[in-house]
């Protein structure tokens, strides 16, 4: 065989290398036997939802054999670590009660003191130290809520400063999508009520309380705090409280207004008075602590190729912790979780796998796994806030949780579809696909901002969520409803309920290749008239 001069040999390199360079992840209709990529995925789901793992609770033996499962598998594709001891970033979170002995609240109007018993008319969150407050003046200012772009401000005319402030934890009529959830969680609510001056924040319920939960208790009760103090959502805060259903009608004496009236408006999302209250707060909220419980996010790095590019970052993520051994249902204590969120879990690995095989998009990739989202999304919490490479250079996160794979991949509800370009990333990818893309069908279940992606959304980063699709009336919504009902957060979210493995090997595959379209195009940004766009 004739050498080849150094210039064809050159430019034979160089057509290589084009190629190479051009290479993508093959189209859904470009494979035809589903078995292996489906079989692979499903030996994740098997180990990580087997009854050896108790339910993976995170913080238990069981959560940590998780962890060292997807250790091993991170390594053997070849991922760098990227965690804060090897693939691993560990927090610690505190146990933290109320001691309701040397607890109380109580208000004093017209020369008397009326008290609300701790755990029967009023409940206090607890922080990580003791608070209190005396003689402070309440107002009550309807849904509590300031969100300038869905033009709603019950501070407007209001002063709250130095004040504690009573409102219906609920969303008026004209407040839709994900901010009915969003805007009404407890640090987004501080953080405003805190920026107007207020000392502390009193909600009311709507409705008499129903007992039913499937899962353990969380910590045998206790909330969990981060030790970190930096990672204190709700600095200032001097007293949290929840009033009783029952005891409303004691908060509002002599105001004007009775509860029943304004629950009956909250009930029905319609416009609240603001007033202020009679009397004033004395309350005290002393707290306990437990030893602090310790846990671990996976993270493995697939460096990016181009130069400046691979200094930025697409995560993505699917919590891999589940609840435990808890009530018995037919007998059954043990919650497996392998929909919720073993599935999960395992596209994360195979998604790894498949574009490590591929050139490398220009930026990197963020493969974690994450620990407590059924405590409270605690390790995405503690990733956003404290990430193991620049936070600025964060560009993005494409979270799994519970994607339901249980019929073939036609439809793909996407969470988030109209609040970032990242939108349009998901559309193309998936239509490509010949998969139809739909906003998500069930807005009032908040699901945008109910994992792990949310707390990405709290700094500012674009993220999509998933769940496979289906239309009205159709088997698939059958399916779908049925699981939720009979399987959700119980222990029949097991091994032996029927799955679409094929399909979920298909929506793994597609995620490689919305990640790479992610990775390789503009930076991701909120549209501007996403309510979300103000984030710090």
């Amino acid at each position: 065989m004739r050498r080849l001069s150094r210039l064809a040999a050159t430019l034979l390199c160089f057509s290589f290398a084009s190629l190479a360079a051009s290479a993508q992840i093959p189209l859904l209709n470009e494979r035809k036997d589903w078995s292996g990529p489906a079989n692979a995925w499903w030996a994740h789901v098997s180990y990580l939802a087997d009854d050896k793992l108790e339910g993976r609770r995170a913080g238990t033996p069981g959560y940590e054999k998780a962890v060292a499962y997807v250790e091993e598998q991170f390594k053997a594709i070849g991922l760098k670590p990227a965690g804060t001891n090897g693939y691993q970033q560990s927090f610690a979170l505190v146990p933290t009660s109320i001691d309701t002995a040397a607890s109380f609240f109580r208000i004093n109007a017209s020369g008397k003191t009326i008290d609300f018993p701790i755990g029967s008319d009023a409940t206090l969150a607890p922080g990580m130290e003791n608070t209190s407050v005396s003689n402070s003046p309440m107002v009550f200012i309807g849904y509590g809520l300031r969100i300038p772009k869905k033009h709603i401000d019950d501070f407007a005319g209001t002063d709250v400063k130095g004040k504690v402030v009573v409102f219906f934890n609920a969303p008026p009529i004209n407040l839709q999508g994900p901010q009915r959830a969003y805007a009404r969680s407890n640090d987004q609510r501080w953080k405003q009520l805190a920026a107007a001056g207020a000392v502390g924040m009193i909600s009311l319920a709507l409705a008499p309380p129903q007992n039913n939960a499937n899962g353990p208790a969380r910590a045998g009760g206790a909330r969990l705090l981060f030790e970190d103090p930096a990672l204190n959502s709700m600095k200032g805060l001097q007293v949290s409280a929840t009033i009783a259903y029952n005891a409303g009608d004691k908060l509002f004496g002599g105001s004007g207004h009775s509860y029943e009236e304004l629950r009956k408006l909250a009930n029905a999302g319609e416009t609240l008075p603001h007033f202020a209250l009679p009397g004033t707060l004395e309350a005290k909220t002393t707290i306990s602590k437990a030893a602090a419980v310790h846990m671990s996010n996976v993270i493995g790095l697939l460096e990016g190729s181009d130069a400046k590019l691979k200094k930025e970052y697409v995560v993505v993520s699917a919590h891999l912790d589940h609840l435990g051994i808890g009530r018995p249902v037919n007998g059954d204590s043990l919650y497996n979780g392998a929909m919720d969120n073993a599935s999960g879990s395992a596209s994360v690995i195979e998604c790894a796998k498949l574009m490590a095989k591929y050139p490398h998009p220009k930026r990197s990739i963020l493969f974690i796994t994450l620990a407590g989202e059924e405590l409270g999304e605690l390790g995405s919490a503690y990733f956003a806030s404290k990430p193991t490479v620049p936070k600025k250079d964060v560009v993005a996160d494409l979270n799994m949780d519970m994607y339901l794979p249980l019929f073939p991949l036609r439809f793909i509800e996407v969470q988030g579809l109209g609040e970032s370009t990242l939108g349009n990333d998901a559309r193309a990818a998936f239509q490509l696909n010949d998969v139809e893309v739909q906003f998500d069908k069930q807005p009032d279940e908040n699901r945008f901002v109910r994992s792990d992606q949310v707390n990405f959304v709290k700094q500012g980063i674009p993220a999509l969520a998933f769940k496979f699709g289906w239309t009205p009336d159709s088997p698939e919504q059958k399916i779908f409803m049925d699981w939720v009902k009979t399987r959700y957060h119980k222990p029949s979210d097991d091994l032996q309920q029927p799955v679409d493995k094929a399909a979920a090997a298909q929506f793994t595959v597609v995620l490689g290749q919305l990640t790479t379209r992610v990775a390789n195009g503009p930076r991701p940004e909120w549209y501007p008239e996403s309510s979300f766009a103000d984030q710090k």
